[in-house]
């Protein structure tokens, strides 16, 4: 008699975090400022961490900081690529790029709007660049526009005349459609209003249900509850002369 065992698999890790820390040195002043200092955590697949804190505590400058947009001061953020691992303390520029356009998204609630370029085309643009069909990426593009509010007449217009918080839409059409395997979330609801924020909710969901690991900042942390795993406080900085 054959007997199958079913055995409970945990997901796989996605991000390492050992040590992480980073300070600014405010030469002017003689002072150093620590964003943040030895954090801890690791994050996998599906996962969603919720950073915490009062202004000043260093959360969207931990996240520009696995996003290197910053470089840490030490530590350690091994992140698990699909060919291996690599610390995104210290990779190359070239690898952190390649890993940006392949792997790794930032999400903030600002966009860097282009003159003279649609909103469709600029929400359909990371799926051309990865090789869909121009006229499949705009049926794409403009279906998540409309899913975040974006009036249909505003879709062929410029988003450099729209509102901050039509931008915000277009951005976050834009930064969510294509899925990659660790997204970083700054503030993304922070000017949305809410069947905006239910339908960012509601696609931050179904990339979950599918993998994608998530650590975020939110002005809404209620909005995002049901997604949490875990949760990191971080505590204020704190100065120190030189």
């Amino acid at each position: 008699m054959n007997i199958e065992v079913s055995i409970p698999t945990t997901p796989a890790p996605v991000l390492r975090v050992e040590g992480l820390t980073k300070q600014f040195k405010m030469h002017h002043l003689k002072r150093t400022l620590f964003a943040f200092d030895n954090i801890d955590f690791e994050l996998r697949e599906g996962e969603f961490i919720l950073l915490k804190g009062e202004n000043g505590a260093g959360k969207s400058t931990l996240l520009r900081t696995l996003y290197r947009s910053y470089l840490p001061r030490g530590g350690h953020a091994y992140y698990h690529t699909r060919e291996g691992v690599i610390d995104l303390a210290s990779a190359a520029d070239v690898d952190i790029a390649v890993l940006r356009r392949r792997e790794i998204g930032f999400v903030t609630q600002f966009l860097n709007a282009r003159p003279r370029v649609a909103a469709e085309e600029v929400v359909a643009e990371p799926l051309r660049l990865a090789g869909t069909y121009h006229a499949e990426a705009l049926v794409e593009a403009r279906r998540w526009l409309g899913a975040f509010g974006v009036k249909k007449q505003l879709w062929a217009a410029y988003p450099s005349t729209f509102s901050g918080g039509e931008q915000q839409k277009v951005n976050l059409a834009r930064a969510l459609i294509l899925p990659q395997r660790l997204l970083l979330l700054d503030e993304p609801t922070a000017s949305l209003d809410r069947d905006a924020r239910n339908a960012l909710v509601e696609r931050l969901t179904q990339l979950k249900a599918s993998g994608v690991a998530m650590i975020g900042v939110f002005h809404h942390p209620e909005d995002v509850t049901g997604l949490i795993d875990q949760e990191i406080a971080l505590k204020a900085v704190k100065i120190e002369d030189q």
